[in-house]
Parts: structure tokens; sequence; C-alpha cells
């Protein structure tokens, strides 16, 4: 007999129910305190942008930083922050995107990539903010000298370069563009609220009210200098206005009274890419189309490209002691003048490469005129032929760098006027070139 058979006519026993449980879980206390043994640099990784950004702060020469620290052994006093390390800070800060020094501060104590980069060391977004606009013409100097170090390893040519304008929404709001009439008003508001503000402030004893009350007149003192900046730039509105007028009487009528901001008073209203008009600067940028390379700037008020060309050149000439032997620019910049001065000899001799403007009148845009001078004549002849139509497809390369640059944040400016707006162009031409520089050394051996 089996053993199932032997028990068949047993019932079934149970044992005595037990209760479920609450669940056993790892709950997270992030209250505790740990002591832990970190090794900074071996958070980072090998392949990380910021070590390329460390490496190449440390190659350059920043002689003139280091002389106006004024923090030396045997002198009491705190120690200075290394220029190194804010350079690179914001180096990698712009390749990131971050152009807010509060931001950078913040991240500075939260993103392993800029702690690696302070290294322990402590900075404030005041410091930061006064170190990314204090060093303008250093910044120049080392564009330049990065630029002719890539020229010098074969990576970049300045034989052939490409210009084009990239506009930049300002700080200005559209709110605050205002006309003589009402820019004379404000003048005489902020002057009554000065003169106010600074009886209050030597009539009242109290001290911490009396700080309030400088504050406030500080400010006032600061918006009444950006309003008569304002009326100062309105003379040269109104001067450009009336030679429109000259020109172009019913265009000029339609514009109607010219208005400045009080915010940003250099800022100009201008058509953007996307077809609207907001307060902008217009940016200049030559490069080197085919390493995608950016070799010079400028900051424009002007909503047009015309009359570009020529300065630009004369910055290349100037930078790096060396003229382009051809220059590729869009119609915007389209001016029988800046041909003609490019292509003499005193000037290079340089080969302009322009798409010619189509004509209302439905006419070859290539074939010789009558008034050309030979500069002009020559260029018709050159974007006429095969060869020059396949060099001139070369231009459109130059939008890889707009686009990086837009990529990186260069969408609005967060600094007032043209001389900051300048330098924050320049620590992201830099920026860039130090992301081409990688890119570049690294395509180099595979060529």
């Amino acid at each position: 007999m089996t053993a199932d058979e032997l028990f068949a006519d047993l019932p079934e026993q149970r044992g005595p129910a037990v209760p479920r449980g609450a669940p056993r879980l790892l709950i997270a206390e992030r209250r505790q305190v740990a002591l832990r043994a970190v090794d900074l640099d071996g958070l980072v990784a090998v392949t990380d942008p910021v070590r390329d950004v460390w490496a190449f702060v440390q190659g350059l020469d920043l002689a003139v930083l280091y002389e106006a620290v004024e923090a030396r052994e045997g002198v009491p006093g705190r120690p200075a922050i290394d220029p190194q390390l804010l350079m690179a800070l914001w180096l990698y800060a712009t390749i990131r995107g971050v152009g807010s020094a509060r931001a950078l501060e913040r991240l500075c104590q939260c993103e392993i990539a800029f702690e690696w980069l302070c290294g322990g060391v402590g900075v404030n977004y005041h410091t930061l903010s006064d170190f990314r606009l204090a060093h303008g013409d250093l910044l120049d100097r080392l564009l330049s000298d990065s630029v002719a170090a890539l020229c010098a390893e074969g990576l970049a040519s300045l034989e052939r370069v490409s210009l084009d304008g990239v506009r930049v929404r300002a700080s200005a709001g559209a709110g605050s563009f205002r006309r003589r009439a009402s820019l004379e008003k404000c003048r005489k508001e902020a002057q009554q609220l000065v003169r106010r503000l600074k009886r209050e402030v030597q009539d009242d004893p109290a001290a911490g009210e009396r700080r309030r009350q400088a504050a406030q007149a500080r400010a006032a003192r600061e918006r009444l200098s950006r309003v008569e900046a304002a009326l100062r730039n309105m003379g040269s509105r109104e001067n450009e206005r009336r030679s429109r007028r000259r020109k172009h009487p019913d265009a000029a009528d339609q514009r109607g009274e010219p208005r400045v901001s009080t915010t940003d008073p250099e800022a100009r209203v201008m058509k953007m890419p996307d077809g609207g008009w907001r307060p902008a600067y217009n940016g200049q940028l030559i490069g080197d189309p085919a390493a995608n390379v950016v070799v010079g700037v400028a900051i424009d008020t002007s909503g047009s490209d015309h009359g570009w060309i020529a300065p630009m050149l004369r910055q290349v000439k100037q930078r790096y002691g060396q003229e382009p032997a051809d220059l590729l620019v869009d119609g915007g910049f389209s001016r029988a003048a800046d041909i003609e001065w490019a292509a003499r000899p005193e000037n290079g001799a340089t080969a302009v490469f322009m798409a010619p403007t189509k004509s209302k009148h439905a006419t070859d845009p290539y074939r010789p005129r009558d008034r050309d001078s030979p500069a002009v004549a020559a260029w018709r002849a050159r974007m006429a032929s095969a060869p020059g139509q396949a060099i001139y497809k070369l231009r459109c390369l130059h939008e890889r760098i707009n686009a990086d640059l837009r990529r990186r944040g260069l969408t609005r400016f967060t600094v007032r006027g043209k001389a900051k707006a300048r330098i924050i162009l320049l620590w992201h031409a830099l920026a860039h070139n130090l992301m081409r520089r990688s890119s570049l050394r690294t395509a180099a051996p595979a060529a």
C-alpha cells in the first residue's frame, strides 16, 4: 500500500494563521552625518571637457592678471583667488551655456565638474561677475593667440575666411524705448528724486535708515545717468533719421520718431531671424569656415551688415599680420565700395565671394554693367564661373559657428552696453575655439 492510500482518509491539517507584517524597506535618511574618503579627481571622467578647459588655461599667458593681485607674501591680508581658476570657470560655464554669475556660484557647490575646477576654493557671484567683464583686452589677445597657435599647427588657416552677422537679443525691454519728449520728462523726474533723496539722507540721523536711503539715492543716480545717456544717443538717431529722410522720405515717415531705451541706450530694435522686431545687438564674426574657428569679433548697433567687410579685414590684418586671399560673405554685405576696397593691392587684394542681389528688373546679375569698376567686373565674372560658385558654397559652413554659439547660450545678452556685449562675444569665441581645438586635434591623426 502506498503512502497516498495509507493517509487518504485523514483530513487536511492547516497551521495557525499568521498575520502578514509590514514590508521591510531600505529608507533614505538624508540628515545623517557621514565621513567619507572621496577622491575628487576620480569622480571626473578622463574624457570630460572640463579637463581640456583646465589644460588650455594652464597654457595661457595670464601674467597681467597675476601682476594685479595685491595679496603678496609677507604682507597681511586674505589670499586672492587664482586667476587661472576664474578663467577656467567662465570658459567651462560658457561651454555649458551658463551666462549668470549666480548660477555659476550654485554650480560650484553642487556639480562635480565645477567642484573639481574649484578644488575646495570658495567663489561668490560678485567676484565671478566682476572678473567676467573686467578683462576685455586680455580676452582679445587670448583669442588672437589661440588662433595663431591653431594656424601654426596646421589646424586652421587664414587664406580663406568667411564673415557673417549674428543678432543677439539685448537686455533692454521693448517697453523701455521712449521718444525725446518722454525722455525729457523722465530726466526731470529722476533729477527731482535724486535731490529729494539726498536731502533725506542728510536730515535722517538713523544709520540703518540712512544706508537704505543711500542705496535708493544711488539707484536714482544710476537711472538718471541712463536717461541722460539715452538723450545723448537720441541726437545720433535723429541725425540718422534726417539723413534717411533726404534719401527716402516716405520710408522715414513710416518709421516715425526715433526712440531710445532708458535701460540700455545703445541697443537698437532690429529684425530678428524669426521675423520679429526686438532690441538687439548685431555681432560680426569672421572665421575659418573649413576649420569652424572664429578669428575675429565685433559688435554693431545697426541692423544691417553693410560696410563691415573693410573693418573685419583690417582686424584680421591687425591681429595676425596677414590678409586673407578669399572672403566669403552673404548678400547682406553687398556694397560695390567694399569689393573695390578689398581688391586694392595695399589692402591685401582679397577676392570677395558674394552672392549678387537680384534686381527688380529681372536682369542677369552676372552680366557686366557699363558703370562697373574693374574690381566689380572681376567679382561678377568670378561668381559666374563654376570654380567661383564651388568656392562660394563653402560659405554655408560658417553657419556652424553661429549655431554652436547659440546652442551654448548666445541668445540674449544679460549685460548692457556695446562694450560689455563685445566682451561676452569674446568669451563665446574663445570657448568655441577651445572645443574646436580638441576636435581638430582628435581628427588630425585620422586625416
